[in-house]
């Protein structure tokens, strides 16, 4: 039997509303958990702009109870632990997330917190020497989480999430099915908050995730039709964006298409990323000056070469599916100029990284939880070198 399909699927429970008045659903969502006290988490930026979180207060009036205004890129510990600082003084009993990638995550690394009790580092998942990386049960109960997402971001529904640790500039990895939002809305002005250019990085990222994970290993069905779909979506979405920036439209398809990829992660297990994604993770966390999609534009064709031995199979069927010639150098070439036609750098010395922060960088990366899955067997730090090395 073909081994797509046998598998294990569980979806889990989450309410989406997209479209022009899908904020208008969150009092009814509100209502629907039993809640009354809603903390918002948000970047200074959306704090400052002010609109969309007045709407939302227009539409929760007194119920809601407090604004963490100090998400920073990466979810620094500190920044999370200012955040459960200001809950348990305005004790809610749901939090909303409002923004991208780092407001979602530092979210729900709060609920984690404030539920646990207890330090990050020993929440976080060990990596044992020579053994499968461990990850503590959080048995806590947590509070529930709603998400209105300002990008494309594929944070919006995970099962837990990734703080960074700013002493070893190392990434924290707490993991809790119980954190998935309970809804999410895709808001049609919420998506056009942010310039064109910020939704198109966190875009590439979802792009770049969708491909890790469609040549990550044999697709069951579920997975090849959300992932298959999240990239036709993206790659007529991104571009457009660019071209009508004031236009809902691309915004919207690529915020599906990111959701779409967090659902083929569900029936992949939750681990198609692979070495694209650990590299990305420990390229973000160290630089303040790169973000997830920049890395993810210079790291996604080198990390396909790096797999190329053992998906070439898959790699022509994504080739097929993007439009490329039907070869690796097809569907390298697709690729590269696509992101390039983006403004997106190709090289990790474009963006400012020093060559010898490379075995740094493979090292950090052995101790990222994507990598558990790449298609390839990574022996050492090593073959993670010679790929950033090629990357360079």
């Amino acid at each position: 039997m073909d081994a797509a399909l046998q598998f294990r699927y569980v979806s889990p429970a989450v309410r989406v509303f997209a479209g022009r008045a899908a904020l208008a659903q969150l009092p009814r969502e509100v209502g629907r958990l039993g809640a009354g006290r809603v903390m918002a988490v948000c970047a200074p930026g959306v704090a400052r702009q002010q609109t969309l979180l007045k709407r939302i207060e227009s539409l929760l009036g007194g119920a809601l109870v407090a604004v963490f205004d100090g998400v920073r890129k990466e979810s620094p510990l500190w920044a999370v632990e200012a955040g459960v600082g200001l809950a348990r003084e305005a004790n809610p009993d749901v939090i909303l997330a409002v923004g991208g990638g780092s407001t979602v995550v530092t979210a729900r690394a709060i609920t984690i917190l404030l539920a646990q009790g207890r330090p990050a580092h020993e929440l976080a998942t060990q990596y044992p020497p020579g053994q499968p990386p461990v990850s503590p049960r959080l048995g806590r109960p947590k509070l529930p989480n709603l998400v209105v997402p300002t990008t494309p971001n594929t944070a919006v529904n995970r099962a837990g999430a990734a703080v960074l640790d700013p002493e070893t500039r190392r990434r924290l990895e707490l993991f809790d099915p119980k954190t998935r939002p309970a809804a999410v809305f895709l808001d049609a002005e919420a998506l056009l908050g942010p310039p064109p250019e910020v939704s198109v990085r966190a875009a590439v990222a979802a792009f770049a995730g969708a491909v890790a994970a469609f040549t990550s290993r044999p697709l069951n069905p579920f997975a090849f039709a959300d992932l298959r779909t999240a990239l036709e979506l993206l790659k007529n979405a991104i571009p457009a964006i660019l071209a009508g920036p004031a236009e809902a439209g691309p915004r919207l398809a690529a915020a599906c298409a990111a959701l779409l990829s967090n659902r083929a992660a569900d029936a992949l297990g939750g681990d198609g990323g692979g070495v694209v994604s650990a590299l990305v993770h420990q390229t973000q966390s160290r630089y303040d000056h790169i973000d997830q999609g920049t890395a993810s534009a210079a790291l996604l064709v080198p990390g396909l070469r790096f797999n190329r031995p053992v998906t070439l199979e898959a790699q022509l069927r994504l080739a097929s599916i993007l439009g490329a010639e039907p070869s690796a150098e097809g569907l390298d070439g697709w690729i590269d100029g696509f992101l390039g036609r983006l403004g997106f750098p190709r090289r990790l010395r474009e963006l400012g990284i020093p060559e010898g922060d490379l075995p740094a960088l493979a090292e950090a990366a052995l101790h990222d939880f994507f990598l558990q899955g790449n298609p390839r067997q990574v022996e050492g730090p090593a073959e993670l070198l010679e790929l950033l090395r090629a990357a360079w």
